[in-house]
């Protein structure tokens, strides 16, 4: 890469691999269900999650929306965290397109929704109230800092779920980064989840594309619903082809991209004016925040890691950042955002005007 790009695991760009097996994907028309490499890509990743079936899309909204509207008719109610990504950076989808409205809840810092909380957000049997039809979860959970979330909770959740009627969606755009962490399998992570939606194009380093899985029934009743929202794709089979790999083998090197987080993390608890909570970094995220007294804030920190060391981060808000490690992010890579961070807050303490005064002052 150009540059030493940290903004984000959705950067990391396709393997030589893959661009070789793009090239040389057998195609047809997947609308038609005759497309060869969907169609194989669809059943295995089914068969890693232990489901009947899967539905390719074109990303993880998407897959996340449909699965929303194939689970819930208009006016129903859904239960998810309030820091979730379905509510927070979707653009209200499932409200705009599906009429469903959310319930939310707080989601902690493990990652998890109090299980008193969802038992108490279902609506009863009443003329006014909402049917509510849907729980959805989100593991690794981003908003905390890729924190992965248990089978053993996620169980507990789906039989709140399952007694109420209701089915249990995951969102798993990074659910393979849960699995590493725990030392298990998807399947294990998500055998109570009625649908999964997973990410191809995040730390799977794929260029496009995320899957649906769950009961054939289910993914029928999918497969017309993202025919509606223009998801209908004909030879999908490129794209296919580089998630295969993404599937089979970028999925079991993810450990690798968890030690370069960590790595960085505790390089960072070493530099003056930068605050981090180890006991966070689980995953390939890292949250840090500045202290008050740092010299420069995040916007300009950001901006002389990119100009003068080809580095890029994401601020966030005016004292914090997200760094997130993937295939392309290197320990040598780790080591030169430590020692550039270092040497522009050393030189910024340097340059700052003296506050102290004289007694002739």
């Amino acid at each position: 890469m150009k540059y030493i790009d940290l903004r984000s695991d959705t950067v990391s760009h396709p393997t030589p691999e893959m661009r070789e097996a793009m090239a040389n994907a057998d195609v047809g028309d997947d609308v038609f269900g005759d497309d060869p490499t969907v169609n194989r890509l669809q059943e295995e990743s089914a068969a890693v999650f232990g489901k009947e079936a899967g539905l390719f899309v074109a990303s993880g909204t998407m897959g996340n929306l449909v699965s929303v509207l194939t689970h819930c008719e208009r006016g129903d109610e859904m239960i998810l965290g309030k820091q979730s990504h379905i509510f927070t950076y979707e653009v209200a989808s499932a409200a705009a397109y599906g009429g469903v409205q959310p319930n939310t809840l707080q989601v902690q810092r493990d990652g998890t929704l109090l299980l008193d909380d969802i038992r108490a957000a279902i609506r009863g049997d009443n003329v006014h109230f909402p049917n509510t039809r849907l729980l959805c979860l989100e593991n690794t959970q981003g908003s905390v800092g890729g924190v992965p979330v248990p089978a053993a909770y996620i169980s507990l959740a789906a039989a709140i779920a399952h007694e109420h009627d209701m089915k249990l969606h995951i969102d798993g755009a990074r659910i393979f980064n849960a699995a590493t962490y725990f030392n298990t399998t998807v399947k294990e992570l998500t055998a109570d989840a009625d649908s999964v939606q997973f990410c191809f194009s995040k730390g799977l380093c794929a260029p496009v594309g995320s899957m649906l899985v769950g009961s054939r029934d289910f993914i029928e009743r999918a497969r017309k619903i993202r025919k509606s929202l223009g998801g209908g794709m004909r030879q999908a089979g490129i794209l296919a082809a580089a998630c295969l790999i993404a599937l089979n083998k970028m999925s079991k090197r993810l450990a690798e991209d968890h030690a370069n987080a960590w790595a960085l993390a505790e390089g960072l608890a070493t530099i003056p004016y930068v605050k981090i909570d180890l006991e966070m970094v689980k995953t390939n995220m890292i949250n840090i925040s500045l202290s008050d007294d740092s010299p420069l804030n995040a916007e300009q920190i950001a901006a002389r890691l990119l100009n003068d060391y080809n580095i890029l981060v994401r601020p966030g808000g005016t004292y914090g950042f997200r760094f997130v490690t993937h295939y392309w992010i290197t320990r040598e890579h780790i080591d030169q955002v430590l020692g550039a961070l270092r040497a522009i807050l050393s030189a910024a303490v340097s340059a700052a005007p003296s506050h102290r005064h004289s007694a002739a002052d």
